[in-house]
């Protein structure tokens, strides 16, 4: 089997990266490195075929050789941080992008899943979130570069399944964490880890009562190969349905990390939805698929990560 991946060299993508090699699959991994960096793959380094590709750049990707089983997208900013400092790269990336890595697809025949995102359902009005929710998102707001980069990129997806017949699979990831996820990513545990370990003020956006899902990575990324093996399409939730308010998770973070740290209030960002939590009742049918990781288990490991490399 061979496997082509974009965006390999991220937090997510080098995990699954590891997990295609694992099962004896070839890969070939393309990313830009915008966000991604080579040390995620270096366990994995020379098992691999990297390629420094813009996947929004069409010459490169028509030089990329095939033949190919599976392609994987998973290439695009993903943190606030990352989407507000690349705007516009955010929206050809999640656009332009996922045309040509569905071209390359088509040409080689291959199966193709889109890693979608839960923030296509914006600030949720109905909850938990099931696949059939249209969503509730600003398209002119701060977050809308993402959101609605990751929207498009699904309606495009389902498109070329329609017109062309490619076999396309669509996920939409919900907050997944765990070992590799950048110091500065932006987000709540990285941010509540690293500022734990250091002994810093912890900050809690607003007053801390919105929710989030929270997924290790090694279970996501189970649920991305089950969907990739099977005969589902989707759209289709991928994460944990167990729900944790933001201030109980710094508190969590800041006893697992034994840390003295003051956990402080900060401005809410403009958008920043009050709750989260996928129904992930279709992935179970369909993929058999559920997370097993404990949120405690994979928090000690995310702390433990942090601070091997602090």
């Amino acid at each position: 089997m061979r496997a082509l991946v974009a965006g390999g060299a991220g937090f997510v993508g080098s995990h699954l990266v590891e997990r295609l090699v694992a099962m004896g699959h070839d890969v070939v991994v393309v990313d830009d490195f915008s966000t991604g960096r080579r040390e995620n793959l270096a366990a994995v380094a020379h098992e691999v075929t990297i390629l420094e590709v813009n996947i929004t750049d069409a010459s490169a990707m028509e030089a990329i050789e095939g033949p190919f089983d599976q392609v994987f997208n998973l290439a695009s900013p993903a943190s606030p941080v990352d989407y507000h400092r690349l705007p516009i790269h955010t929206l050809m990336t999640g656009s332009t992008g996922v045309k040509h890595t569905l071209d390359l697809a088509h040409a080689h025949g291959a199966r193709y899943l889109l890693a979608s995102t839960s923030e296509v359902y914006g600030d949720p009005q109905v909850h938990p979130q099931p696949e059939t929710y249209l969503g509730h998102v600003n398209p002119v707001g701060p977050r809308s570069v993402y959101d609605e980069a990751k929207r498009f990129g699904e309606a495009m997806t389902a498109a070329y399944r329609r017109e062309f017949g490619v076999d396309t699979k669509i996920v939409r990831i919900f907050n997944t964490f765990g070992p590799r996820m950048r110091v500065e990513d932006g987000r709540a545990i990285p941010n509540f880890v690293h500022q734990a370990l250091m002994g810093r003020e912890i900050t809690v956006a607003g007053d801390g009562h919105q929710t989030r899902s929270i997924c290790y990575v090694d279970d996501l990324v189970s649920g991305l190969v089950a969907m990739m093996e099977s005969g589902a399409s989707g759209p289709v939730n991928l994460g944990n349905p167990e729900e944790i308010s933001m201030l109980d998770l710094a508190t969590w973070i800041r006893d697992l990390a034994e840390s003295d740290s003051q956990i402080v209030h900060v401005p809410r960002p403009i958008d920043d939805p009050q709750i989260r939590r996928p129904d992930i009742t279709l992935a179970a049918e369909l993929l058999g698929w559920s997370p097993s990781t404990t949120a405690e288990i994979g928090l000690k490991a995310t702390i433990e990560d942090f601070r091997n490399r602090r």
